[in-house]
This record gives structure tokens, sequence and C-alpha cells, in this order.
């Protein structure tokens, strides 16, 4: 009886759950000596994927001390949704620690440009790889200083982003462009530094969503946070990508 049951609960897994299987591997940037892990997971509907098809490609920039591995709920969300999804371990081992001093836009610039050579770095190489996803409309996917990233990345290529997502990211200005679509989930217990976020007007001209989520934290916004949360998370980001 318990067989039959494990063996039920299994199938109707692989009939109604979106879940993503990922391909884990060290990309080496040969030219900065990075070695860079990621962790690449194609569509279920890949098949539909071709060089005069291309289907779409998001990246996911972790939490500073959060693994790359830890944001599947996000992952499983992009792929169900047919793109190529590469979550990237944007710290290594020897690089500086994250500086605490402000001003932030000055003293974390190092750490974001760093992050954004290693997204430009990635998506130049596995657009060879990967033939039939479209890396020059790219969806940026990032947790606290991974949305700094994400965010850097979209003011020097602007031509390069179709849409942002970010967790409570903290420091960096969000785009304000009227051709990159934005989501941001804000937890409760941190502010935003000045400008981060858009003011009422700017949000009338922009396709920017701002939504505070009641009783979360800063650290928590990962697989590993309140299931109540995950599903939050998890609920806000279909609607936006449903929108696409």
């Amino acid at each position: 009886m318990m067989n039959a049951l494990k063996s039920l609960i299994i199938l109707s897994c692989f009939t109604f759950c979106a879940v993503s299987f990922a391909k884990n591997e060290v990309i080496v940037d040969k030219s900065r000596d990075r070695a860079i892990p990621v962790s690449i997971s194609e569509p279920s509907n890949s098949s539909t994927c071709s060089e005069h098809n291309k289907c779409p490609v998001a990246f996911i920039n972790p939490g500073y001390g959060i693994a790359h591995t830890d944001y599947q709920f996000a992952a499983d969300i992009f792929t169900s949704k047919g793109y190529l999804t590469i979550a990237v371990a944007q710290e290594l081992q020897g690089d500086p620690a994250l500086n605490r001093t402000p001003p932030y836009m000055a003293t974390r610039l190092e750490n974001w440009h760093r992050g954004v050579m290693t997204l430009k770095y990635l998506a130049n190489e596995l657009s060879s790889r990967y033939p039939s996803y479209d890396f020059s409309h790219l969806t940026l996917f990032g947790h606290s200083n991974g949305g700094d990233i994400s965010a850097l990345y979209a003011a020097l290529y602007p031509n390069e982003v179709e849409s942002i997502i970010t967790l409570d990211h903290r420091r960096m200005l969000l785009p304000r462009n009227k051709n990159i679509r934005v989501l941001t989930l804000r937890g409760s217990d941190y502010p935003a530094d000045e400008n981060v976020l858009l003011n009422d007007t700017e949000l009338n001209e922009f396709p920017v969503r701002q939504i505070l989520i009641e009783k979360s934290r800063h650290n928590d916004m990962y697989d590993g946070g309140p299931k109540w949360l995950v599903k939050r998370m998890s609920k806000e980001l279909t609607v936006f990508m449903n929108k696409n």
C-alpha cells in the first residue's frame, strides 16, 4: 500500500509539478582567471526552440553569502515559462569581502562591476553553446547584492535587458527605462537607499512594479525562507512572467 502511494505521488509530480533539472558545471573565464560555478536548466519545451525561433534566457544572481542554487523556486518558474535559466555563483573564494562602508554606490561598485563582467562573459560564452536561445534580450533575477548587480548590468547594457526581478536589493538604482520591465519585491525590515526605488510620479511613467511583502525579512528571501514567503514570492513572480 505504501509503495503504491509513493508511486502515485511520484507520478503526480511528473504530471503536474514544474520542476527544472539543472546541469551544474564550472565555466572558466581565462582572461580573468575566474572559475565560475553555474547551474543551467533547460525548459521542458526546449524542442520548440531553434535558431529561427529563439527562446528567452534568465540569469539568477544570488544574495551575498547565499548559494546560487538556493533560488530553485525562481528557476522552476523560469523554465516552466520556456526560459533557459542560468544560476551564477558571483562570489568566489579569494574575492574581496563586500564593502560595508557607505556610500555603497561608490564602495561596492567594484563588486557589482565584477558581477556584470561575469554575466557578460557567460552570455557571450553560452550563446554559441545554446544557439536556440536569445542572449541579446536577457531577464535578470537577483536577491540583495545580486539585484544590485542586475540593476547595474541594465544601466550599462540597457539594449540587452528585457526585464529585471529583484528581491529586496537596496543599493543600486533601478532602471528608469520604458523598454525594461521591472519587478522588485521588498522586504519589510530594511529600507532601500535614497533613489533606489521609483517615486509615485516615476511609477506612472515606467513599467516598474514595487511590492512590499509585509512581515518579510531581507535574509529570508530565498528557498530557505519561510514557506509562506517562498509561496508569495513565487506567486508574484508568476504573475509578472505571465504578463510578458
